[in-house]
């Protein structure tokens, strides 16, 4: 029995079955093609922009970050770095802020099989049910263990072909998903572990030039040797 054929005798429900199938295909295409390129550009990317960033050259991370601005990492690091002499919480809202974003579209896709997980075996129990009903009401009492039996019991094994094919389309989109979901977990301890390191840098500097520029206005920083000498007039 070739592809054809399963799909003939697997019910009404095949059809659904079949537009669910492709839409869990082409969610996960495109969900492999977006992981495979963050995968493998991202680590280069945050070592560049951070080690960048150890140096106390500011200016030439926020380049690298933007010229990465197509990959989410580019994107999440190059958010606080446009910012120019902004407070540390100004500069840990902006890393927060486009975490969420930027996690936020790695779930693209997601959705979509979810719902392919939730429905196809559902649909593939009806087309089994809708089989079992039609075989069953072919059968009469007098029937029963006489040659019609086997057209039956043949009618019963093609009403199940829809739940075999609902239960393969659900496990497809369930390993895929799962495997989708283990690498968004991964990111969220990359961005969480990049971020960190970056506002810990920032705040670094911060104090540094905070600390250099108090220091010039506070005359107490003054040293007593260049303090004029105290003059005392005599009493008269």
């Amino acid at each position: 029995m070739n592809v054809a054929e399963l799909f003939q005798k697997g019910g009404p429900t095949m059809v659904p079955l079949l537009l669910l199938s492709i839409l869990a295909l082409t969610a996960i295409f495109e969900r492999s093609w977006f992981w495979f390129g963050v995968l493998t550009k991202e680590r280069e990317t945050v070592n560049r922009v951070l080690d960048t960033v150890r140096r106390n050259d500011w200016v030439t991370a926020t380049e690298v970050a933007r010229q990465a601005y197509d990959q989410p990492i580019g994107r999440f690091l190059y958010s606080p770095l446009q910012l120019k002499e902004v407070d540390p919480e100004l500069f840990r809202l902006a890393l927060e802020t486009s975490a969420d974003e930027e996690l936020a579209g790695m779930r693209r896709g997601d959705k979509i099989l979810e719902a392919v997980i939730a429905l196809a075996p559902l649909l593939g129990l009806l087309g089994t049910v809708i089989g079992l009903i039609i075989t069953l009401r072919e059968l009469r009492i007098g029937d029963i263990g006489g040659e019609s039996t086997g057209a039956v019991t043949g009618g019963i094994g093609e009403a199940l072909i829809s739940t075999a094919a609902g239960l393969v389309v659900a496990i497809l989109a369930l390993v895929f998903y799962r495997t989708f979901q283990a690498f968004l977990f991964n990111q969220v301890k990359i961005f969480r572990k990049a971020g960190n390191e970056l506002e810990l840098l920032y705040r670094q500097r911060w104090a540094q030039d905070h600390a250099h520029g108090s220091a010039s206005l506070n005359p107490s920083a003054v040293p007593l040797s260049n303090a004029p000498e105290a003059t005392s007039t005599p009493n008269t």
